[in-house]
């Protein structure tokens, strides 16, 4: 890509991250809001928690790429993103259901994907 182009591609990454970021937010923070928006029912907040966790680690990963020149790191980073915050939301959707090992098990993930990017930057260094 030549350097005159650069800003476009830039400019473009923002508009699709905030494209994902935007309802991402709204979805994790304000669920029922969010849901009334897109009149899309029946309404489970549970869900709506975990939708807004994954548009977040998307649009993230689009920042992180922008930061980062590395791909793996930029897509880890992401991961870790949605996987910590899809971690949060069976945390507090705990009394909706699912299983005790839940919040164990998706936090691991989270930081497997922490491990690597450090791995990952560690042994780019050496």
């Amino acid at each position: 890509m030549t350097a005159r182009h650069r800003p476009w591609a830039v400019a473009l990454t923002l508009i699709c991250s905030a494209s994902m970021l935007a309802p991402g937010l709204w979805a994790f923070f304000a669920p029922e809001s969010f849901i009334a928006f897109v009149n899309y029912h029946p309404y489970n907040e549970h869900l709506t928690h975990d939708a807004g966790a994954f548009q977040i680690g998307i649009g993230a990963a689009l920042i992180f790429a922008l930061i980062w020149h590395d791909g793996l790191v930029a897509a880890l980073a992401g991961f870790a993103v949605a996987a910590g915050l899809h971690t949060l939301s069976h945390y507090l959707d705990r009394h909706s259901g699912g299983h005790s090992s839940d919040v164990p098990t998706l936090g691991l993930f989270a930081v497997l994907a922490l491990i690597a990017i450090y791995l990952r930057v560690r042994g780019s260094k050496s």
